[in-house]
């Protein structure tokens, strides 16, 4: 959806095209030719595609249009004493799941690093999906700024949605011929339910009012590959996974079987420092994000995530091997089968004392609605326990935690029912 042109770029992106790159560390099995440009998880732009001077000129003012005619600003006099916050101009190429362009993008934004904390800058807010929610809502279906969110709100409200009040940014609307689920990302939407007349309706009443495009059935949507057909929804990142790999120069590298090393236990003052950090950084970065659909990695990239410091060569070599085993795995992702149940399942666990260096304990669990996994987590615990059984029940209450915020996310409306997803 286009209410003010896509803002994806507002987006965390797991590096950023301006931050140099480094060339591999001495020794490494990685190939010493010059990488590729960092993977940009949103705009899936790598390497930097042309973006002529005519394609700027006219997509800026397609901006600007845009934004004369959804009234983003209203011109005022200057307050005494006040300086102006000025403007960036900032050019997209978006591309399709394969690649190819799919159009060109420009946005004019404010210079928000100029504002200073509590005199001319209070609170940023944008509706942003938990990744969860967009899991749980295609499980389900198999089966900007404040002020632009209040007002999308308010035009959800007058066409009869009401907000989960467990997640802002899933809206449901329940009538006699059935249901539609809508969920907000910034400005990136999908859209769901059994009453395919009222989802009509609802798009040319959204067209009404906001500049937007229909992007048909859902297809990509935040770097994410779905594919359908009448029993099963697939959750990928193929793409993201080949262009990651291709900016650590790995694509035609070996593979292995596991994510880690048997018995790896990585410690600060392994081997020797990196030189320069800038590539271990971007790497581990990327491979946060990939971990949207790959739970598999989760723990390892929890390992390797604490070394971004001061990375050594032994924790370059463990995210090497992470990308082998992602070559070897590249097309893997989730199934939601239509033929799940919409059963709540948890599981929990946690190691003791298993960081060899501050003997700290992970917790680990996960999450499935039916059949289909939909959260999991990682993560070392803020204290040692004193005991296997203390682990295992700080693992628990976080476990809970998350139990909780899904039931109620879940719980809200009824979802009984199996449609197809749109993305607006």
């Amino acid at each position: 959806m286009d209410p003010v042109l896509d803002q994806t770029s507002l987006l965390p992106l797991a590096t950023h095209p301006n931050l140099p790159l480094a060339a591999p560390p001495t020794d490494s099995p990685v190939s010493s030719q010059e990488p590729a440009s960092p993977v940009d998880p949103i705009t899936d732009q790598t390497p930097p595609l042309p973006f002529h001077r005519s394609d700027r000129h006219q997509s800026m003012t397609e901006e600007l249009q845009v934004l004369e005619k959804t009234h983003t600003w209203n011109l005022v006099d200057l307050p005494r004493g006040k300086s102006n916050i000025g403007c960036k101009r900032v050019y997209k190429i978006k591309t399709k799941s394969d690649g190819t362009i799919e159009r060109y993008k420009a946005y004019l934004v404010a210079k928000g690093y100029v504002q200073e904390y509590g005199i001319d800058d209070e609170e940023t807010f944008a509706p942003v999906a938990r990744i969860t929610s967009v899991r749980s809502l295609l499980a389900i279906v198999a089966l900007s700024s404040r002020a632009w969110f209040v007002k999308f709100s308010s035009i959800m409200h007058q066409f009869g949605f009401s907000s989960n009040p467990h997640d802002t940014s899933l809206f449901i609307r329940q009538s006699e011929k059935g249901m539609i689920l809508l969920l907000l990302y910034v400005d990136d939407i999908i859209i769901t339910g059994d009453d395919h007349s009222s989802i009509s309706n609802f798009k040319q009443f959204l067209h009404q009012q906001f500049e937007m495009k229909d992007l048909g059935h859902l297809s990509y949507f935040l770097g994410l590959e779905v594919s359908s057909d009448f029993t099963v929804y697939y959750l990928s990142q193929a793409k993201y996974a080949f262009d990651l790999l291709s900016h650590a120069s790995m694509t035609d590298t070996k593979v292995v079987s596991t994510s880690l090393e048997m018995n790896a236990r990585l410690t600060p003052l392994d081997g020797t420092p990196l030189s320069d950090a800038t590539l271990y950084r971007q790497l581990v970065g990327s491979l946060v994000y990939l971990t949207v659909t790959r739970p598999v990695i989760a723990h390892a990239i929890h390992l390797v995530s604490q070394f971004l410091a001061v990375p050594h060569f032994t924790h370059y070599a463990a995210v090497i091997h992470i990308l082998q085993y992602i070559k070897g795995t590249m097309f893997h992702g989730f199934h939601f089968s239509a033929h799940s149940t919409l059963d709540l399942c948890a599981y929990s666990d946690a190691d003791w004392a298993g960081d060899p260096t501050d003997h700290l304990s992970t917790t680990g669990f996960c999450f499935f609605l039916g059949d289909s996994l939909i959260s999991w987590c990682s993560k070392k615990q803020y204290i040692v326990s004193r005991s296997r059984t203390k682990a295992k029940y700080r693992a628990m209450a976080d476990t809970t935690s998350e139990l909780l915020a899904l039931r109620w996310l879940l719980e809200d409306p009824s979802y009984t029912f199996f449609a197809d997803c749109h993305t607006l």
